[in-house]
């Protein structure tokens, strides 16, 4: 049997301009990074603010990851994150791995 609608791709030209996308952002910038109550009951949130990261696509790319990291949801709200829960110290964990060091 041959292949007849079979084609083949490489990956490696893509996953090589992946990194490069996040180098891009200013990582210098100053990360806060605040627990607050929310909402008639009092639920926590983590607000994560200051990521300079001005693309949205790249900002949806990190939330998603750090939702999976945290095990939690979470929303994008003017340039800023939330996620749901007490999440400072893990989301502190997550960003030094992603090369935020100013947090």
């Amino acid at each position: 049997m041959g292949k007849k609608n079979w084609i083949e791709f490489d990956n490696q030209e893509n996953e090589s301009k992946e990194p490069a996308k996040l180098d891009n952002c200013t990582k210098r910038s100053k990360v806060q990074i605040l627990k607050q109550k929310k909402g008639k009951k009092g639920k926590t949130i983590t607000l994560i603010k200051g990521l300079g990261i001005v693309d949205e696509i790249l900002l949806k790319e990190l939330i998603k990851k750090i939702k999976v990291f945290c095990g939690t949801g979470g929303t994008l709200i003017d340039g800023n994150i939330q996620l749901q829960g007490d999440m400072v110290s893990k989301s502190i964990e997550f960003l030094r791995k992603e090369g935020f060091h100013n947090l």
